[in-house]
């Protein structure tokens, strides 16, 4: 028999309810209950092959109880030792590093030291830091909250830099961040279960607690699908199998506010009866699939992909190739981006002075580069693979016909975004490399296009947003991602 328990603290309607749901199900070999703990000893495995753990942020106890269940083969949602390792202000690198829009943050030293540290400990910090630069980066009002904090737990909105200083006297020892104010048109909450199952939720957050649920906004689909999509995003990349991520639309574009919650509020009374019976059935369901796929004696823990993939980097950080055929292949891609790296970032910096190579972002530059080689190697390696057809003549006519309905379409396209987003001349031209995300070869393809002018750009939705993709090739994604028509605005 596979064991499911749930550990859980205060909260009554969630746990009983997810109890009777496992064993309403009648599943061979499957039972739930509550967690029950007599004795907790080193490197010895429960009885449990998955427990939900809705406690151990309040509990250090539990926390190194679940640790230890883990590491003994129980899969334990979430995971309890990437749990311990989050904060909130480096999961919103996380979400920028996955395309998802973020406010503008900055993190901030605390205001005492912390214990058994002196003036010396603190040696590499700037005295004074740039309060100005900071604040020119977030604006004002933010948020100022603990950087790994929940709960809304010593959370301020400041105006001014002398309700900062206030504020910050009352927050002792903590590390804060300062996070922009996102002036919403709509909000949600939306449950992410098994990193597959998501529940949109209209959620009216400046309502009294009971009521925030009762909110309806007038929304597009394609919003809504924006929504899904960067839930899941979110939940692959932090590896969390139950949590909730909160949306502030402001100007069509969802900016994740709060996402890490692997806890999160699941009380019938708060939720609504709708809400919590969704959410009562995928968790029942999901650790009911975590249960039969539990493998007796191996580590049975989800991991994000920024896990995943910084294991997979380090694991590969030298290549290696052999003597066979994809062994060769590898080697000539590894070869191949290479040089063209080395070819195009020399060309793309050649002729600029040493100030402008400064004041330019080389990272993004980079980046790009990498982009377009990885495109191009993809496209020799296709040509590799072709088979050669017989009737030369007859795939030169069909090779003529794509390009001439791949030129309309292209036309057509361009034509359509710039009816959207207003024309422009090379005599309007405006530094669009001062947007994130735009270096000199991407803001050259965008003047091809037609798109000069910020005042362009801010009017970009996605549905212009994929035009552009469309256009461009190789930096899909990147105006969404970095909200162009936001950034465009401000220098507006």
């Amino acid at each position: 028999m596979k064991k499911i328990g749930i550990l859980f603290g205060m909260e009554n309607t969630f746990p009983q309810a997810f109890v009777d749901r496992v064993n309403s199900k009648n599943v061979e070999g499957i039972s739930a209950e509550f967690v029950s703990i007599d004795k907790v000893v080193q490197g010895k495995a429960t009885d449990y092959a998955v427990i939900i753990d809705r406690i151990s942020q309040d509990v250090p106890f539990y926390r190194a109880f679940l640790k230890n269940a883990a590491i003994t083969g129980t899969a334990v949602i979430n995971n309890p030792f990437w749990w311990s390792a989050d904060e909130k202000f480096f999961n919103n690198a996380v979400a920028m590093s996955v395309g998802v829009p973020v406010p503008n943050t900055v993190l901030l030293p605390s205001k005492e030291r912390p214990d058994d540290t002196s003036e010396m400990s603190f040696r590499n910090l700037k005295f004074p830091m740039d309060w100005d630069g900071m604040f020119d980066y977030t604006g004002f009002p933010v948020y100022m909250k603990p950087h790994a904090g929940g709960g809304w737990k010593s959370v301020y909105r400041i105006e001014n830099l002398d309700q900062l200083w206030a504020a910050q006297n009352e927050t002792g020892q903590l590390v804060m961040m300062a996070q922009e104010e996102i002036k919403f048109d709509a909000y949600f909450r939306c449950y992410c279960i098994g990193r597959k199952h998501v529940k949109v939720m209209h959620y009216e957050p400046r309502n009294p607690h009971h009521l925030r649920y009762q909110a309806n906004f007038d929304v597009s689909d394609e919003l809504m699908a924006t929504i899904h999509d960067y839930v899941l995003r979110l939940n692959n990349a932090l590896g969390y199998d139950f949590n909730t991520v909160e949306f502030a639309i402001r100007d069509g574009v969802p900016y994740a506010i709060d996402f890490c919650n692997p806890a999160p509020d699941a009380d019938i009374h708060s939720v609504g009866e709708e809400n919590f019976e969704w959410v009562v059935e995928h968790a029942a369901q999901y650790a009911i699939e975590c249960a039969l796929n539990h493998q007796e004696g191996k580590t049975n823990l989800t991991w994000g992909s920024f896990i995943q993939g910084s294991v997979a980097d380090f694991g590969g950080a030298t290549p290696t190739t052999s003597n066979t055929p994809a062994g060769e292949l590898a080697g000539k891609i590894i070869a191949g981006i290479s040089e063209k790296l080395e070819g195009e970032l020399t060309e793309e910096l050649e002729g600029m002075s040493e100030e402008d190579i400064a004041a330019i972002n080389q990272e993004e530059v980079i980046e790009d580069l990498i982009e377009e080689a990885i495109e191009e190697i993809i496209e020799e390696i296709e040509e590799l693979f072709e088979e050669e057809d017989e009737d030369d003549d007859n795939e030169d006519v069909e090779a003529e016909n794509e390009t001439d309905t791949a030129v309309s379409t292209e036309e057509a396209t361009k034509t359509s975004l710039l009816e959207t987003i207003g024309t422009a001349t090379a005599e309007d031209k405006e530094d669009l490399k001062k947007l994130k995300g735009v270096g000199p070869k991407l803001e050259a393809i965008l003047n091809q296009i037609g798109i000069y002018t910020f005042a362009q750009v801010s009017k970009m939705t996605a549905r212009e947003y994929d035009m552009v993709d469309a256009l461009v090739g190789a930096f899909k994604g990147r105006g969404k991602r970095d909200d162009w028509a936001g950034q465009a605005k401000k220098f507006l």
